[in-house]
C-alpha cells in the first residue's frame, strides 16, 4: 500500500509538472521582455549596493566600542553574513576576527561556528585545500550526535564547500563526481535537521531532487518558490538558477535564458556580487548573437567578481575574456556599421539638400528675372499708356483747334477757304506726321531691338534701316503694327492713311525679302517674347 501511494504521488507530481510546463510556455517575446527588465535593473545596480553598504556600516558602528563578549561576537557574525557574496575578503576577515575572539573567550561552540563558516568562503579566495583542512578541524561525528543550529550550520557549510569544490574541478570528472556525491549526501542529512516549513528546507529539497536527477519534483518545488518569494531573497535567485538548468537539460532554450535572466535580476536586487547567472547569461547571449548585451553582462560579471574579491569567480570571468573581447569587437563593428550607414544617409541627404538648394536657387533666379521682367513690363505699359494718353490729348487739341478754325471760317462766311483747307490734305498730312512720330517713339520703347530683330529675319542683301534713331520707315511701321496684332491690311491702311493695295504690296515685298517666307509673319509675332517671359 505504501509503495502504491508513493507511485501514485509520483505520477501526480509528474502530471502537475507537465501541465505547468505546457501552461507556462515561454516565448521569444517573454525572453525579450525579461532581458529588458534586467537592463533596467542593472541601471539601479549601484543603488542596491549602496543600500547594502549602509546596512553594513550601521552594524560596524555597533562593535566599535563594545567588549568582546558573546553579544559582540553575534554582531561580528551578522556583519560577516551581510558581507557574504558581497566582499569575500571582508567575510574572511570578520570570521577570522570572531574565531580568535571566541577562542580567547573560551567559547568553543562559537569558535566552531566561525571555523565552519570560514571554510565555506575560503574556496572563493582560492584556498580550497585550506578550506577542507579547516572544516576537518571540527569533529564531524560529535556534531552529528547533537541537534541545534551548529549541526545545521555544519551540514550546510559542508554542502556548500563540496559544491564549490565540484565546480572547481568541472573538467576533471572523477574529482567532480566525488565532490558532487559528498555534497548530495550532506544535503540529504541537512534536510533531516531543517524545519520542513522553512524556505531553506524547501529550496534544499528542490535542489536535492535536481542533484539526484528527479527534475519533475525539483521543478514543482522551485517554481513554487519563485512564485512566492520576493526577488531580493537569496533563495529566489538560486531557485531561478536551478530552473534554468532544468530547462537546459530539457533543451528548452527560451526557458533557459528566461530563468537565467530571472536569477540575474534576483542577484542584482539583493546586491549580490559573487554570482554566476549573469556570467552564464552573457555567454549564452553571445551564442545567440546578442553581442551588445553579452559584452555588457560579461563585463559587469567580471567587475562584480573583482569587487567581491572572489578569486574563483575572477578565474571563471577571465576565461570569458575572449568572449568579452569578441563581443566588444562585434559591438564595435555593429556601431561602426551603423555609423557608416548614418554617414552615408547624411551624405545622401546632403546631396539631396544640395539639389534642392540648387533648384531653389535656380527658381529664385527665375523668380527674380520674372519680377524684373514684370517691373519692366509694367514700366513699358506705363510708357505705352502715357504715350497713348499723350497722343489722344494731342488729337483732342487738334480737333478743338480745327473746330475753332471751322467755326471762325463759317462765321466769317469763308466757307470756300475751309473747303480748300480740307481738300488739300495738308491738315491730314500734318496730323499723320505727328501720329507717326508719337507711334514710332512709343513702339521703340516697347521693343527697343525691333529693327535688329526684323533684319535678322531678312536676307543680308535685303535688310531695312530706320529713317532715324527713333523713327521707323514705312516698311518697319507696317511690321510694327503687325507685331501689335493688326493683321488686317485694311485696318493697317486706315491707321497709316494708305490704300489697301499699297499695304498689301509692302507686305508681299517684305515677305519676298525674308529668309523663310512661309513663317515670316509668325516670326514677326514672336519678336520680343523672350525678353518678357
Amino acid at each position: 500500500m505504501n509503495s502504491f501511494a508513493r507511485k501514485f504521488a509520483l505520477i501526480v507530481i509528474l502530471l502537475c509538472s507537465t501541465l505547468c510546463m505546457s501552461a507556462s510556455h515561454i516565448t521569444e517575446k517573454d525572453v525579450n521582455a525579461i532581458l529588458h527588465r534586467l537592463d533596467n535593473e542593472l541601471k539601479q545596480h549601484e543603488r542596491y549596493l549602496q543600500t547594502r553598504t549602509q546596512r553594513i556600516d550601521s552594524l560596524e558602528r555597533l562593535i566599535s566600542n563594545r567588549i568582546h563578549d558573546r553579544a559582540w561576537l553575534s554582531i561580528v557574525e551578522q556583519i560577516a553574513d551581510v558581507y557574504a557574496s558581497y566582499d569575500n575578503d571582508s567575510v574572511l576577515a570578520y570570521l577570522a576576527r570572531g574565531q580568535v575572539a571566541a577562542a580567547q573567550a573560551g567559547l568553543d561552540s562559537l569558535e566552531r561556528v566561525f571555523i565552519v563558516k570560514r571554510a565555506v568562503y575560503m574556496p572563493l579566495a582560492g584556498l580550497s585545500n585550506e578550506a577542507l583542512f579547516e572544516l576537518q578541524r571540527v569533529d564531524r561525528d560529535s556534531l552529528m550526535d547533537v541537534g541545534g543550529d551548529i549541526k545545521r550550520l555544519y551540514l550546510d557549510s559542508e554542502r556548500q564547500l563540496y559544491s564549490y569544490m565540484a565546480s572547481l574541478y568541472g573538467n576533471y570528472t572523477p574529482l567532480r563526481q566525488q565532490y558532487e556525491s559528498h555534497a548530495v549526501e550532506s544535503q540529504r542529512q541537512l534536510l533531516e535537521v531543517l524545519n520542513p516549513g522553512s524556505v531553506e528546507y524547501r529550496f534544499n529539497r528542490g535542489e536535492y531532487f535536481f542533484n539526484t536527477g528527479d527534475f519533475p519534483r525539483a521543478e514543482v518545488i522551485l517554481k513554487e518558490l519563485i512564485d512566492s518569494l520576493p526577488e531580493n531573497n537569496k533563495f529566489f535567485a538560486r531557485a531561478a538558477n536551478k530552473m534554468s538548468q532544468i530547462a537546459k537539460n530539457r533543451g528548452l532554450e527560451n526557458e533557459y535564458v528566461y530563468y537565467l535572466t530571472l536569477s540575474a535580476i534576483g542577484d542584482v536586487k539583493s546586491a549580490t556580487l559573487e554570482v554566476s547567472s549573469l556570467q552564464t547569461l552573457g555567454r549564452e547571449l553571445f551564442k545567440r548573437g546578442d553581442a551588445q548585451r553579452s559584452y555588457n553582462y560579461l563585463s559587469m560579471a567580471l567587475d562584480n567578481a573583482v569587487r567581491c574579491h572572489a578569486v574563483s569567480r575572477m578565474l571563471e570571468s577571465a576565461e570569458a575574456l575572449p568572449i568579452i573581447s569578441e563581443a566588444h569587437r562585434r559591438q564595435s563593428d555593429t556601431q561602426r556599421h551603423i555609423m557608416t550607414t548614418v554617414i552615408s544617409l547624411m551624405a545622401v541627404l546632403l546631396l539631396l539638400l544640395g539639389g534642392v538648394l540648387f533648384v531653389l536657387r535656380r527658381d529664385m533666379k527665375r523668380l527674380k528675372l520674372m519680377r524684373a521682367n514684370l517691373v519692366e513690363a509694367n514700366r513699358v505699359k506705363e510708357v505705352y499708356i502715357s504715350q497713348f494718353l499723350n497722343l489722344s490729348s494731342i488729337y483732342m487739341d487738334k480737333l478743338n483747334d480745327f473746330c475753332k478754325i471751322a467755326q471762325r471760317k463759317i462765321a466769317a462766311g469763308k466757307v470756300d477757304d475751309l473747303y480748300r483747307l480740307t481738300k488739300s490734305g495738308k491738315l491730314v498730312e500734318e496730323q499723320s506726321a505727328e501720329f507717326y512720330e508719337v507711334f514710332d517713339n512709343a513702339f521703340l520703347h516697347l521693343y527697343p531691338s525691333f529693327i535688329d530683330d526684323v533684319n535678322a529675319l531678312l536676307r543680308p542683301d535685303s535688310q531695312v534701316a530706320a529713317e532715324d534713331i527713333d523713327k521707323l520707315s514705312t516698311d518697319l511701321r507696317i511690321l510694327a503694327l503687325m507685331r501689335l496684332g493688326l493683321d488686317d491690311c485694311g485696318h493697317i491702311a486706315r491707321v497709316l492713311n494708305y490704300s489697301v493695295n499699297t499695304i498689301y504690296a509692302y507686305r508681299n515685298k517684305l515677305k519676298n525679302k525674308a529668309i523663310n517666307r512661309d513663317t515670316f509673319e509668325d516670326d514677326i509675332m514672336k519678336i520680343g517674347q523672350n525678353s518678357t517671359e
